[in-house]
């Protein structure tokens, strides 16, 4: 028997994704699973891509020049990866982001570095302007394959709080 996308439909549920508002109690750490290892061609590409032409970044003889062993990854390029890696855990469920403060890069990391990364809930309340979310804000690390940290930042989102069926 085939079956017409009509019946699928008919049997599709939607899966709720990541955490509601009242999954995040300050204090509370999520490590995040997985990491992710940075290649010289991704960095490389990204640099050229959003148009970041410092030469650590693209240029081998030019970063050993300034006491790097060979290319630096574009810090940018950390910053989303750690912040991609948080995504599952703390804002997937749905809501805006609202920003990013207090953002710290404390060394460089190297292509073939692989970046893991956890986060701490710091803060938590219901928004006054919008009924169905609340605003939580993180404190994210990153660290590379030698457990050294490379980068920190607090983020913010609204996160829309449990529906109650």
């Amino acid at each position: 028997m085939v079956q017409t996308s009509e019946d699928f439909r008919a049997r599709a549920r939607l899966v709720p994704k990541g955490h509601t508002f009242d999954d995040f109690t300050p204090g509370r750490v999520f490590h995040h699973h997985w990491g992710r290892t940075i290649t010289e061609a991704e960095s490389v590409q990204f640099s050229t891509l959003t148009l970041h032409f410092n030469p650590h970044y693209y240029n081998a003889a030019y970063a050993q020049a300034h006491g790097h062993p060979g290319l630096v990854a574009n810090p940018l390029l950390v910053f989303t990866t750690v912040f991609g890696l948080s995504v599952e855990d703390l804002s997937e469920g749905g809501g805006p982001f609202l920003g990013v403060n207090e953002l710290s890069f404390h060394q460089p990391v190297y292509p073939g570095d692989t970046l893991v990364a956890r986060s701490v809930v710091l803060d938590k309340r219901l928004s006054d302007s919008m009924k169905d979310f609340g605003i939580v804000t993180w404190h994210t690390e990153g660290f590379n394959q030698k457990d050294e940290r490379v980068i920190d930042f607090k983020r913010t989102n609204l996160v829309r709080l449990r529906r109650v069926s």
